[in-house]
């Protein structure tokens, strides 16, 4: 490996593209025309789009990891000494609303899929164009909403809005900050609606269904999750609306309602939502495993077909959540079978990145890194999920440190460590320039560190039984508390460095040509940063993806500075 740029020659693809070499485009490319605020917040092209939501997620990123460290602080000690109990319970709300709905769920989908599913397919643009923009306008509408909420005062119904206390008894501004994530719902229905049609419609000839990179059959199986589950949880968030303005009883015991029944609506949808978070991280660290391997993926049929199932399955295991809400034994025997039975396809995928790298021309580049502390932290994640689809251990761990841990590992061990994977991976396509190599490496190393020192004491505390939401907690625990916020330092520390040198990067890092790690998608054969408009010609595909065996013993001339 050396530090020089790879000259942008042509190469043949795994899709083995019948198309003259796009060379030096007479339109330029969409950075570099019509630079005004107004172009835009007018734009229709999905590159731009992508980025607009790149910005609003960051904004919410850090808000919401503003929240997480005041918390940690405050968790250093037993006895409260930064915040009150009510202050400390708006702090988790608002990271928890902020984390899940504005970041978790929309980042990889909205970002990553809005700027590459299109040229991934050979397509000049989504379907629906005006429609991609507006879902933007109402994922910033239902972001003012929640932030207006947090102004205001904030909200201490935690993230789940449990009922009777969030329909009755709480006093703070819990109508707004449902009333934020109910309008960006929509935001991401439309979104899934645009990319299922895409899919279907605006495939380049000759790429079939069994020659679609495989980030586009997770993005597929994710919009089918994001139609069918969203609205569930959007009549859920109008019923408590309905319940605390005009006092109908639905789930209010007082009133003749049931708790319960809340706990069913809103686990329905938030299950599957854990898929909306992780399938597209999936879809990516596919992505990156075979570049970097060098090597076809194995099994692609198998990896494919496990989306879908984890899609279809996710839908059946909602009853999980609640083994110890007055569910009946055998509901929960169903559901604990379910729960195990929905981790096959997330191991088939494992066993298939694993099988990939088993003799692969391996390249420890930044995105490999983010990709194989993913498995790393996703494959710790789902074995204690395990933990929890079991009766008797989830009766012991219910609502303590131990399903935090969990969470995390899956949500943001695992999701934001294929996001940042992805988005270095696409960097030099989406700036046309290269990155430090070094400083992404060691970004990537500090994060899987800080991440577990963060969040594997706390399986330990929940274990003990360390309730969660409690910032008052025994001195013995202490221990495992300060490990924790020590993690979040350097967790903190690693989720800067990328951000610091992408803004450098932009302005003064080197250019990256076409394809600089030698991939073979769609989206590499055309200029970085694309045109306005993706390709010259349309591409037509004559080959199945991932073609890497001519190229496994090529040394990958990386970004490097």
């Amino acid at each position: 490996m050396n530090g020089t740029t790879p000259a942008p020659e042509t190469m043949k693809s795994a899709t083995e593209l019948v198309v003259e070499r796009p060379g030096e485009f007479a339109r330029e490319n969409y950075l570099s025309i019509h630079r005004g605020v107004r172009a835009w917040l007018l734009t229709k092209d999905h590159k731009r789009i992508g980025l607009l939501y790149l910005g609003t997620i960051l904004i919410f990123f850090l808000i919401a990891s503003v929240a997480a460290a005041l918390m940690r602080i405050e968790l250093l000690t037993p006895q409260p000494k930064l915040v009150t109990s009510e202050t400390y319970n708006k702090l988790f709300t608002i990271h928890g609303v902020l984390m899940v709905w504005f970041f978790l769920i929309p980042s990889i989908p909205t970002v990553l899929g809005n700027f590459v599913l299109p040229m991934m397919i050979g397509a000049r643009d989504v379907a629906f164009p005006k429609l991609n923009l507006m879902s933007w306008y109402i994922f910033v509408a239902g972001g003012a909403l929640a932030l207006w909420s947090l102004i205001r005062g904030g909200v201490d119904t935690g993230w789940t809005f449990y009922t009777p206390y969030s329909t009755t008894y709480a006093n703070t501004h819990v109508i707004s900050m449902a009333a934020g994530v109910f309008v960006a719902g929509f935001s991401t229905i439309v979104t899934g609606i645009n990319f299922i049609v895409t899919t279907h419609k605006m495939r380049a000839p000759g790429l079939t269904w069994f020659r679609l990179p495989l980030f586009v059959w997770s993005l597929y199986a994710t919009s089918l999750i994001m139609v069918l589950a969203t609205p569930v949880l959007a009549i859920t968030l109008a019923l408590i609306s309905v319940e605390r303005f005009w006092g109908v009883g639905i789930f209010d015991p007082k009133l003749g309602g049931d708790p319960v029944l809340f706990q069913h609506l809103f686990w329905f949808y938030s299950h599957p939502a854990v898929y909306i978070m992780i399938l597209p991280g999936m879809g990516v660290i596919s992505e990156l495993i075979t570049c970097f391997s060098r090597k076809r993926i194995y099994g692609y049929a198998w990896v494919g077909s496990a989306s879908m199932a984890i899609a279809i399955l996710g839908f059946m295991v909602w009853g999980h959540h609640m083994f110890v809400s007055s569910q009946s034994v055998y509901a929960g025997m169903i559901f604990s079978i379910l729960s195990f039975l929905v981790a096959v396809p997330s191991g088939i995928k494992v066993f298939n990145w694993t099988a990939t790298l088993h003799k692969g021309s391996i390249h420890f580049a930044t995105p490999m890194l983010y990709a194989l502390g993913f498995i790393g932290l996703f494959t710790i994640g789902g074995l204690t999920g395990l933990f929890l689809a079991a009766l008797a251990v989830d009766v012991h761990v219910h609502d303590t440190y131990f399903v935090i841990a969990h969470f995390h590992y899956i949500m943001v061990g695992g999701m934001v460590m294929a996001f940042m994977g992805g988005l270095h991976y696409w960097w030099p396509k989406i700036s046309g320039r290269l990155y430090p190599e070094f400083a992404g490496k060691l970004a990537a190393m500090i994060t899987f560190i800080g991440f577990n020192l963060t969040f594997f004491p706390q399986f330990i505390l929940g274990y003990l039984g360390q309730p969660r939401r409690y910032h008052i907690y025994p001195p013995e625990f202490q221990i495992f508390h300060v490990l924790s916020t020590a993690g979040a330092s350097v967790l903190g520390i690693g989720y800067l460095m990328p951000l610091i040198y992408f803004i450098w990067s932009w302005r003064r890092g080197r250019a990256a040509g076409p394809n600089p790690w030698r991939a073979t998608g769609l989206e590499w054969q055309t200029s970085s940063p694309p045109p306005e408009h993706n390709f010259e010609q349309t591409p037509i595909v004559t080959g199945p993806p991932y073609s890497y065996s001519a190229e496994k013993d090529v040394d990958l001339n990386l970004a490097s500075i």
